[in-house]
């Protein structure tokens, strides 16, 4: 176990060696000797040591080796690990604190991303914020003497050059005029149409985009299926394709849609014929003005005559009270009744 080379390890810059490559490196640096640098540490071990597969950890040595930061010695075998050396080369210093503090200041001062950072590119500094109005004219000064910079302008070119030679072939039509066209606002060149001259452009032919032609008539709905299928298939729609509208989801999706959209309006029509209904109702309430007071009267007669019918129904004697009365025994024992309270009342 080596202190020294592991102490060595950890302080190698970030431009030297990754993150990976330094755990692997430290690892061998704990295995090895302090006099020969001779290490075995083992695959296991190492990719314990790493966090990583064994294979990979293989890989990791060899990215060292391929720096000169490690030397394979023996390679390893069933039974047997593998020899290394660490630092073949040399063993680097280990920096002080200055040299820690300068490397800082040095990747401060580097571009976040090096494979983007333009070479020879002065980076203007931030502006510092004006603290009287002296600093605010310094600053306009400046800016006004600074050089500016001359951007190619966008837009045709001015034409041939003079003299006997010329940019453009003498076989090129004569219409090209030089600079920009009439109407142009200097920016890209945009090629318009040959219809934009028009004040309308053109109606399009009926069979231009796949439309059906006047002789088979206009409000003839066609059935998406059958028109135009997706990018694969632009003449004809494949027979189960869910770009062209042809497989049973999409199918399925079109007759949900076509169901939800009669319902919502078997709805409005529902509620459309209901509201027509009450205005109608209403206006003729207007227009018969004593019509609410003989339906108020009438509906109290006919409440008043089924009270009636009710009383008197509930007053006539029940059926049970009648067969009493109209046997011949009851009608017998009555009048059996009545003789002897005659002749008890007689003197």
């Amino acid at each position: 176990m080596s202190i020294h080379l592991m102490v060595v390890a950890s302080y190698l810059p970030k431009e030297v060696i990754t993150q990976s490559q330094k755990l692997a490196l430290q690892k061998l640096a704990d295995s090895a000797d302090d006099e020969t640098r001779m290490s075995r540490p083992g695959l296991a071990r190492l990719a314990a040591w790493v966090g990583v597969n064994e294979k990979r950890a293989i890989t990791l040595v060899t990215e060292l080796v391929a720096k000169g930061l490690v030397e394979r010695v023996q390679t390893g075998k069933a039974g047997r690990a593998a020899v290394y050396r660490v630092f073949p080369n040399g063993i680097p210093p280990i920096p002080s604190t200055a040299d820690l503090k300068a490397r800082l200041e040095a990747q401060r001062a580097a571009p976040k991303n090096a494979a983007k950072a333009r070479p020879g590119v002065k980076r203007a500094a931030p502006a510092k914020p004006a603290m009287t109005a002296q600093d605010v004219e310094d600053r306009v000064k400046d800016k006004a003497q600074a050089p500016q910079e001359k951007h190619p302008q966008g837009g045709f070119h001015a034409g041939n050059a003079g003299g006997d030679e010329s940019r453009v072939p003498p076989v090129e039509p004569g219409e090209f005029q030089a600079g920009n066209p009439v109407g142009s606002t200097g920016g890209t060149p945009s090629f318009l149409g040959s219809s934009s001259v028009l004040p309308f452009p053109p109606t399009p032919a009926a069979g231009a985009a796949g439309e059906p032609s006047g002789e088979a008539g206009v409000n003839d709905q066609q059935d998406p299926a059958q028109g135009r299928g997706c990018s694969k298939h632009a003449d004809k729609p494949a027979s189960s394709c869910r770009a062209c509208g042809t497989n049973p989801r999409a199918g399925r999706k079109r007759q949900q849609a076509q169901e939800r959209d009669a319902a919502r309006q078997a709805n409005d029509d529902h509620w459309d014929q209901w509201h027509r209904d009450a205005d109608e109702r209403r206006r003729l309430a207007d227009l018969r003005a004593g019509a609410v007071l003989e339906a108020q009267s009438a509906a109290k007669s006919a409440v008043r005559n089924w009270k009636d019918a009710a009383r008197k129904k509930s007053s006539a004697p029940s059926r049970k009270s009648r067969r009493n009365v109209d046997t011949p025994t009851d009608a017998y024992k009555i009048e059996e009744a009545g003789e002897r309270f005659g002749s008890a009342k007689a003197p």
